[in-house]
């Protein structure tokens, strides 16, 4: 049978399973049941999950017309794989699979499919394996029952050109659990830092380890996945008579952003949603500037899908909320 080319390539990106990682250390399924076991735990727990994936990877397969042009790419093979720019990227599997595609994409549409409900949230994977039939025919027909959104990026850019672009966030920091020392410079401030690492991150990353941050020191105001604005941390600032803690957080902007030049002789990093083995170094001498990215991460989600501003009331303490660089704290008593 002879293959189309007139529909766009389907690309379906996935991950290895936890058994499929385990027989890939240990050789053999014995050898990786013993491992498991002789651990006080069960690798029955192990199969039924790649049960599960490989019955979700199923439903969608057969769904797709045979003359459809498809490929199958693995996680671990996305920065060799070439994406055509009309390419549509199924993302099946768990959420942080579609930030891990995101920045080897550059416009193209991305369907997040969960395989597995039950073990994964699917706050960007929400579509079940059996809307496969219906995600062919929005892409035909561009009916209203999907929209797509257009999640703001982040972008980290080394002075020799090399780049990071990440869905959740850019973390520039130390490998290990030194101290991160460094120049931070926004608009016409400046100052010496000695931290446990700078972190800006996206709306989408407003729900990880930003809204973390916030809530441990009573923050709100975070960004919405497509607004384009970012919000940035710095992590455990240690004042000194060289270092200072002014500039801790604040917002990146449209044709904003925060620059920082590296006082670092070994082990300064930058990477992006926490894969550290994809990273860039950041040693003295040289400066790294965060900014919004100009793509965005095109994801189809159904259109019932209400967006959700990321929140972090909690009763009986202070409300903070961003105004500029300062902070203003409600009058609220604690404890009402």
């Amino acid at each position: 049978m002879s293959v189309t080319t007139d529909r766009p390539r389907l690309v379906l990106a996935t991950r290895k399973t936890q058994l499929e990682e385990l027989l890939l250390r240990h050789g053999t399924h014995l050898q990786a049941k013993f491992y498991v076991e002789s651990r006080g735990q069960k690798i029955d727990d192990y199969e039924e999950a790649h049960r599960r994936f490989e019955a979700g990877m199923a439903k969608v397969l057969q769904d797709i017309p045979a003359d459809q042009r498809r490929v199958r790419v693995d996680r671990d093979d996305m920065d060799r794989f070439l994406f055509a720019p009309d390419d549509v990227v199924l993302a099946i599997g768990q959420d942080g699979l579609v930030a891990n595609i995101s920045k080897y994409l550059d416009g193209q549409l991305v369907f997040g499919i969960n395989p597995d409900p039950e073990r994964y949230d699917g706050v960007l994977c929400r579509n079940p394996p059996e809307s496969m039939g219906w995600l062919r025919r929005w892409l035909k027909t561009r009916s209203p029952n999907y929209r797509i959104e257009r999640r703001t990026m982040v972008l980290a850019e080394r002075e020799d050109g090399q780049k990071l672009l990440a869905l959740n966030e850019v973390v520039v920091g130390h490998q290990s659990h030194q101290s991160a020392r460094y120049t931070l410079s926004l608009h016409d401030a400046r100052e010496r830092q000695s931290s446990s690492g700078f972190l800006c991150a996206t709306g989408t990353g407003s729900t990880g380890w930003a809204r973390s941050i916030s809530d441990q020191r009573g923050l709100e105001g975070l960004p919405m996945p497509e607004d384009r604005r970012l919000v940035w941390f710095v992590r455990e600032p240690f004042p000194s008579v060289a270092t200072g803690t002014d500039l801790d957080f604040g917002f990146v902007e449209e044709n904003q952003s925060v620059e920082l030049n590296s006082h670092m002789g070994e082990g300064g990093v930058i990477f992006a949603d926490g894969i550290e083995t994809d990273r860039l170094e950041f040693l003295t001498g040289q400066s790294v500037r965060v900014s919004l990215a100009p793509q965005t991460l095109n994801l189809v989600v159904p259109r019932e899908a209400q967006k959700q501003r990321p929140s972090n009331k909690k009763r009986g303490r202070k409300k903070t909320l961003f105004r500029g660089k300062k902070r203003r704290v409600s009058k609220r008593k604690r404890g009402k």
